[in-house]
């Protein structure tokens, strides 16, 4: 169910595996949230996309990012790091949503400010309830920052 206060939800999914991605954004479908949802693979994509830069000069500024730790050309790590170092996106709530489950990954990524920390199940029926609960609590339960493009 979605709010009355609820607003058009601007995601940005970094994810480098094409099948986490199909089952989110049918996942997001399913569940009716109310969004734009932008996809990217990696994260030397994801600053451009951030700081709309070659291609994403016209690229909307996310409520929200989900953000995989594994990835090439640059992981997750070091988005994490550059968003919370940068003042133009340190108040973007991030989430971590990864295969990863090392007690490292997840220190270092609270250490760098991360919302939250959700490891994704395998199993496709737990993939879908742990989407569903990310959904229900980042978009009908949480009051999100507001949106300002000019940061």
């Amino acid at each position: 169910m979605v709010p009355e206060h609820a607003r058009p939800i601007n995601i940005l999914l970094i994810e480098d595996d094409e099948d986490d991605v199909e089952l989110i954004k049918r996942s997001l479908k399913r569940d009716r949230i109310v969004n734009t949802f932008t996809h990217v693979s990696d994260g030397i994509m994801a600053m451009e996309y951030l700081r709309k830069q070659g291609e994403f000069t016209d690229a909307i500024r996310p409520d929200l990012i989900l953000l995989d730790l594994n990835m090439p050309r640059m992981d997750g790590r070091e988005v994490l790091r550059q968003c919370r170092e940068d003042e133009s996106m340190d108040t973007i709530p991030i989430v971590i949503f990864t295969s990863s489950d090392d007690e490292q990954d997840i220190l270092a990524s609270y250490k760098y400010k991360a919302n939250s920390y959700v490891t994704k199940p395998i199993d496709l029926v737990q993939f879908r309830d742990v989407l569903t609960g990310l959904s229900k609590y980042w978009f009908c339960i949480v009051t999100l920052p507001p949106t300002d493009d000019n940061r």
